[in-house]
């Protein structure tokens, strides 16, 4: 059988891209998925539960683990999901928009279909804002059910009273326009249970008789013929199958996309003609030039009472602007009412602490992802580059130094007795960098490695409809083909990208 569009990858924005697909009843649809599709009623428990990141761990079975530097001596494993759900299955559930600013700034770089005036009525149909019902800003019958975190506790409250009196302003609605500052986090977990945008756009749409699901089905490579998509290599259970295709889409996410394509002979002609892949394109921003955001963990040792009833994971968000920073704001502090191993195991440690994760959200550094080898099942090198521009080192320092501020201020005394780390002597420049170096982490949130934008801009890979450059009936729908990491975390950014590429797709464009 010759579908006429194969989905690669059931994750945040492969899922509803298919989903949306599927509504013309003409056009067949075959989502692929690497990791497996569990029926409604068979998710594992780790999956469901929205209160813990116990499948977000190095090694896990529904993950897939990528060796990456940091920094050039801060080796990482980066974990991203490998089921139907993708990372929207296993991560902490954030549903935060990205603001008008980076849409905007999308726009103005040749994007036009992506300004926030044109994507906002998008925004407002994927989504079922129980907080908010149906506004001119929220729409209130979605697929996706977004919930505030429930703020009564004491660390939520404490957080919330040391920022307004450390000067920042209230942002009681992180996913409308307005000057940033604390307030709720928008999750897509309700109930307790995580609610990822495949399952939750597939749960009526995979009963269609023109889209098929297949799990466990790992693409190898894309085929093209004269210029043309064909369709895709792929492995399943240790046996080579060929689909065809009219036309290819990938979703396989930030890294995964990237990878695919360089595989496939699309990328930087001279470093694939030195591995001995056959160049089908020469498109020298594959993988090249991605943003994501750095982040430090402060963690805290609790003070009795502690947190009221079972601890949530992410509940309160700070976000503002550097000295000079830009007005959306470049760094983001938020609060976890649970230490990081007792998040990672599902376990309670007992010790009533959390941290605060201090990202920054507007880095200048860039980063690249490249090939190893020709071989699919050998993982791509990923080189972020963190603080390379100095700049970010000093907007990072000064996120952390915030957060230090916060647990110190009289509003956290009944909450806080005493910080993990840094650790009070950490106070000077030279003392704060050497912790940060140590410490560097990464919030998971890749953008930008396969970018859109317009005929005139070399390091393009896409354009703004996802097509790929130079190769018919190819496209790509994640966020790799962001220009640049949105200011907020991209989960929900996600989503719309696999919404926009569909009616793309649905008009002819």
């Amino acid at each position: 059988m010759t579908y006429d569009v194969v989905v690669v990858g059931g994750g945040t924005a492969g899922g509803p891209l298919a989903a949306r697909l599927s509504e013309d009843p003409d056009r067949t649809i075959l989502l692929l998925e690497a990791g497996p599709v569990p029926a409604d009623d068979a998710v594992p428990a780790e999956v469901r539960d929205g209160t813990t990141l116990r499948a977000a761990v190095p090694g896990h079975p529904l993950t897939w683990s990528y060796p990456a530097l940091l920094a050039p001596s801060r080796p990482y494993t980066v974990v991203r999901g490998r089921m139907m759900g993708g990372s929207g299955a296993i991560n902490g559930g954030a549903f935060v928009r990205a603001r008008p600013e980076d849409a905007d700034g999308w726009a103005r770089r040749g994007n036009d279909e992506w300004s926030y005036g044109r994507v906002l009525p998008v925004w407002r149909e994927l989504e079922s804002d129980l907080d908010h019902g149906a506004t001119d800003v929220h729409g209130g019958s979605g697929p996706m059910p977004v919930l505030r975190a429930p703020q009564q506790s004491p660390a939520a409250e404490a957080f919330h009273a040391a920022a307004v009196d450390l000067g920042f302003g209230e942002e009681p609605d992180k996913n409308a326009p307005g000057a940033p500052g604390v307030g709720p986090l928008p999750r897509t977990v309700v109930a307790g249970i995580r609610r990822n945008a495949a399952m939750q756009y597939l749960a009526s749409a995979r009963h269609r008789p023109n889209v098929a699901v297949r799990g466990d089905t790992r693409a190898l490579r894309v085929r093209v013929e004269c210029g043309r998509t064909t369709g895709v290599e792929v492995e399943t259970a240790g046996r080579g199958e060929f689909v065809e295709a009219r036309e290819v889409v990938l979703a396989c996410g930030a890294i995964g996309s990237p990878h695919l394509l360089l595989l496939s002979g699309i990328g930087p002609a001279e470093k694939l003609t030195a591995l001995g892949v056959p160049v089908v394109a020469d498109l020298p921003g594959v993988g090249r030039d991605f943003t994501d955001h750095p982040q430090l963990v402060v963690e805290w040792r609790g003070r009795p009472p502690g947190a009221v009833g079972r601890p949530e994971t992410f509940v309160t968000v700070l976000d503002f602007a550097s000295p000079g920073g830009p007005a959306q704001g470049d760094l983001e502090i938020l609060l976890c009412e649970q230490p990081i191993r007792d998040l990672l195991t599902g376990v309670p440690g007992g010790t009533g602490g959390g941290a605060l994760l201090v990202s920054l959200q507007g880095p200048e550094s860039r980063g690249r992802i490249s090939l190893r080898s020709a071989d699919p099942y050998v993982p791509p090198r990923i080189e972020y580059r963190y603080l390379s521009e100095p700049v970010d080192r000093v907007r990072l320092r000064h996120g952390l130094r915030t957060a230090v501020a916060l647990l110190r201020s009289r509003a956290f005394a009944g909450v806080v007795d005493g910080l993990v780390d840094p650790g009070a002597a950490a106070v000077g420049d030279a003392d704060l960098d050497r912790w940060m170096d140590a410490q560097l982490g990464t919030a998971i949130h890749l953008c930008g490695s396969a970018r859109m934008g317009p005929a005139d801009d070399t390091g393009a890979v896409v354009d703004q409809y996802g097509r790929v450059r130079g190769v018919s009936g190819l496209r790509v729908a994640d966020t790799s083909i962001l220009p640049t990491v949105p200011s907020r975390g991209p989960g929900a950014t996600a989503v719309l990208i696999g919404e926009l590429i569909a009616r793309f797709m649905r008009r002819g464009d």
